[in-house]
């Protein structure tokens, strides 16, 4: 009888693995950063924007590690992604703290996505293309829940009571990354690298933590871009991932972000040109927006010498100066027209950017129109005294 308390004593301790603390803990880094990899990889590129082809066995391993790990059903994760690209930011939006505020989606973000869960029109509209095979419909949909309970077995069994602590750390991991920091934060609070129609950002330039989806305004930008990217300075892991699975021959990637070519020295704006310019768009944008940069600091200190204005109207003029011209309001751009009345400079920044971007919004014009705005801008911009300007100007007509 002493043997056998003492063995049940110790099995409750230590489990069938008798891992110490530490060895237990990175045991539970590693799972749920395999879940993380999981559902960047399998639930978002592959599934819900089909930027990559997966082969069947990580295909397969990815399905029953997301029903074991968070009881994830591939169409309603695909279906309420796609709607989310849809209506972004709007009152349709799924989980969008624009409209719903930061605090519902960071804390209640799994909760949004159970109730757009049991939206049949929601999963009927968007939740094509996913799997319906037998295992599908027989396990992983039918019996979403017995995944996450069967984990919840084996980890009491290899690790003991603490094994209750890991299964929970695995359940809200993903609630807690996915629901709440990259729906949330993602859509609150960071860097943009590209002006996308959302609010999308990138809350760090080093995706690994949540596997890549940490580049958020990237993705949103290039949604169906297996890479999400873009910067020298960024890291994307799920990217990573994808790449060894590729050399492997277990994946293969469809669809990737543009990426500029420049022919140096071009003297005149083209077809190729405008083709170029409209395709890398937001590349573009990105770089005009470093030009109003510079053409600010230019003018900075006459701003502040000469017209005297209080140092709030001019650090809040400068992130005005950043914003797509059509999303400003009436107020915003009434103090935009105060500021423009002591700097003609920034105020050709400014209009130039709302000229250029009709290129792209190519509603009406023909082909041979729009190549002749374009070398218009140019020559307008290369005549117009702005250095920065100038130099832009020299960038955009390389395109090619």
């Amino acid at each position: 009888m002493t043997f056998s308390v003492n063995a049940v004593l110790d099995f409750l301790a230590n489990g069938v693995t008798g891992l110490t603390a530490w060895q237990v803990f990175f045991y539970t880094l590693i799972v749920t950063h395999i879940t993380i990899a999981s559902v960047t990889i399998y639930l978002h590129r592959h599934q819900a924007h089909r930027a990559l082809e997966l082969h069947a066995i990580p295909s397969h391993f990815f399905r029953f590690w997301l029903w074991l790990t968070t009881g994830q059903v591939t169409k309603e994760w695909a279906a309420i992604h796609r709607k989310h690209h849809a209506k972004c930011d709007t009152e349709e939006d799924p989980h969008s703290p624009v409209t719903r505020g930061i605090k519902k989606v960071f804390w209640e973000g799994a909760e949004l996505y159970r109730a757009e869960s049991k939206n049949m029109e929601t999963m009927d509209k968007y939740g094509h293309g996913t799997p319906t095979d037998w295992i599908e419909r027989n396990l992983y949909t039918r019996f979403s829940w017995q995944g996450v309970a069967s984990l919840l077995v084996i980890n009491v069994l290899l690790f003991g009571v603490i094994g209750v602590s890991v299964w929970a750390v695995q359940m809200m991991w993903i609630p807690i990354t996915a629901a709440g920091i990259i729906n949330g934060i993602g859509h609150y609070w960071g860097y943009r690298n590209y002006d996308c129609s959302d609010a999308a950002t990138n809350i760090i330039p080093f995706g690994i933590l949540i596997g890549g989806e940490e580049l958020h305004n990237n993705h949103h930008t290039f949604a169906t871009s297996a890479k999400l990217s873009s910067k020298w300075y960024e890291f994307d892991i799920g990217w990573f991932y994808i790449r060894v699975l590729e050399t492997l021959g277990l994946a293969k990637v469809k669809k990737r972000a543009p990426e500029p070519k420049f022919a140096h020295g071009k003297m005149q704006a083209d077809f190729d040109t405008l083709q170029s310019v409209i395709a890398n768009r937001y590349d573009v944008m990105a770089k005009y927006a470093k030009s109003v940069k510079h053409a600010w600091k230019e003018e900075l200190e006459h701003l502040k010498d000469k017209a005297q204005l209080e140092s709030r109207f001019l650090k809040s003029s400068r992130k005005l100066l950043q914003r797509e011209p059509g999303k400003l309001g009436a107020p915003q751009q009434q103090q935009l027209s105060e500021l423009f009345q002591h700097s003609k400079a920034l105020e050709t920044m400014h209009n130039m950017r709302v000229e250029l971007g009709v290129i792209w919004e190519r509603s009406h014009f023909t082909r041979d129109q729009l190549l002749h705005k374009l070398q218009d801008w140019c020559e307008r911009a290369e005549g117009s005294g702005i250095k920065s300007l100038q130099d832009f100007s020299l960038r955009l007509r390389s395109y090619a």
